[in-house]
């Protein structure tokens, strides 16, 4: 049985994504009248507008594009529905139905189900946007395991290696357990990937945040060992909820496991304005089973942790080596900044980390400079907060 908490996903996704789709649209006019995103971030302050309020450089078919959306009625390039009503009756076919030399968005609309699929995006597929009946309805799941004999990357339910690709009100699932060792629901590859009202279930490395500028938004993400985790990604994840599942016997928990591996290399994870709480299973165990925000996985790991909720289950150290022949502490830079909760108390942490930063320090770790937003996200539609 799955148990989400829906508090984060409003009954409007439809609405939304309509929103977002007029956002979409009305960048991508711009890019293709004016020959590109740089030219855009170089001159969108110049741009002139009409009294209807378009461009003036607007075609009448434009117009037509941009005033269908607001009212609605625009269609997706493909629907999916295991029921049939759609063109597609799997999410792998309809992506595999990216035109060839594609020009924009490809909007792919996910009917309510669950899809038992392993899905690969591969990087010539871009600008793609995925969106469902939200995470409790329609679920893409799977259950590789590396005690199927695979490599980490490859039990994930969901890879994606294409550049701006959205997800809208999905859910993300490895149903392996808790006993399968390493099973990723998610793997992220692609530049300037985006996920909105999304939910990613798993345990151990639910969600692989390998590479390229991520940004998560209103999410839900479960797991146990290792759960958040990438080596070369620089990822945020703002307004969401951590909910740390039970693992076997004897094992420990761990939200965040960063592979940051070069000095001065502009990579890892931050979480910003979420909340760490023990899921319905972890419950009655939450003070006895150790649960730790982050682990030095290799030589730089980086995480940090902003105006964030730690419940009671949180460590009072705080952070783990990754082992004991390679510990990774002594460059490692674990840091915190106006987080609350019975689990916020950074008194104790262990020594080797950074601890509490000056709020001069953590801005360097906000949307803007750590993404690079207002070049890229603030295109999307997808709200975002800026700053602290």
């Amino acid at each position: 049985m799955r148990t989400l908490d829906t508090s984060c996903f409003a009954s409007s996704s439809r609405s939304l994504f309509q929103q977002i789709l007029v956002s979409y649209v009305f960048v991508l006019l711009i890019v293709v009248n004016t020959g590109g995103y740089k030219k855009v971030l170089a001159s969108r302050h110049l741009v002139e507008v009409d009294h209807q309020g378009y461009p003036t450089w607007f075609s009448t078919d434009d117009r037509i594009l941009l005033s269908e959306l607001q009212k609605g009625i625009a269609r997706p390039n493909t629907i999916v529905a295991k029921d049939g009503s759609g063109q597609y009756k799997t999410i792998t076919a309809a992506i595999n139905s990216y035109p060839e030399n594609h020009q924009g968005r490809y909007v792919i609309y996910v009917k309510m189900g669950v899809y038992h699929e392993y899905i690969t995006i591969d990087p010539k597929k871009i600008k793609i946007l995925l969106y469902g009946d939200g995470p409790t309805n329609t679920i893409i799941t799977g259950n590789k395991s590396v005690q199927n004999g695979l490599k980490t990357d490859e039990t994930a339910t969901f890879s994606t290696f294409g550049e701006d690709f959205i997800a809208m009100s999905i859910a993300f699932e490895n149903k392996a357990g808790p006993k399968a060792q390493q099973a990723v629901a998610l793997l992220v590859e692609g530049d300037q990937s985006v996920f909105f009202r999304c939910a990613f279930l798993g345990y151990q490395d639910t969600l692989y945040a390998n590479r390229g500028r991520q940004f998560y938004r209103n999410c839900e993400i479960y797991g146990t060992i290792d759960f958040i985790f990438g080596e070369f990604g620089t990822t945020l994840i703002q307004n969401s909820k951590i909910l740390v599942r039970k693992p076997i016997q004897g094992q420990q928990n761990v939200v965040v496991a960063d592979g940051s591996s070069l000095k001065g290399t502009h990579t890892g994870i931050v979480l910003q304005n979420y909340s760490i709480m023990p899921h319905i299973e972890l419950y009655p165990y939450r003070l006895t089973v150790k649960t730790y925000l982050a682990r030095s996985w290799k030589a730089f790991s980086r995480a940090v942790f902003i105006n964030n909720y730690f419940d009671e289950l949180i460590q009072r150290d705080g952070y783990m080596i990754w082992n004991v022949n390679e510990t990774n502490t002594k460059n490692s830079y674990f840091a915190e900044f106006g987080n609350i909760g019975p689990g916020a108390n950074a008194s104790a942490r262990v020594k080797w980390a950074k601890g509490v930063i000056t709020k001069d320090e953590v801005v360097r770790f906000t949307a803007e400079p750590w993404l690079n937003a207002s070049s890229w996200l603030s295109f999307t539609g997808v709200p975002y907060n800026k700053g602290l």
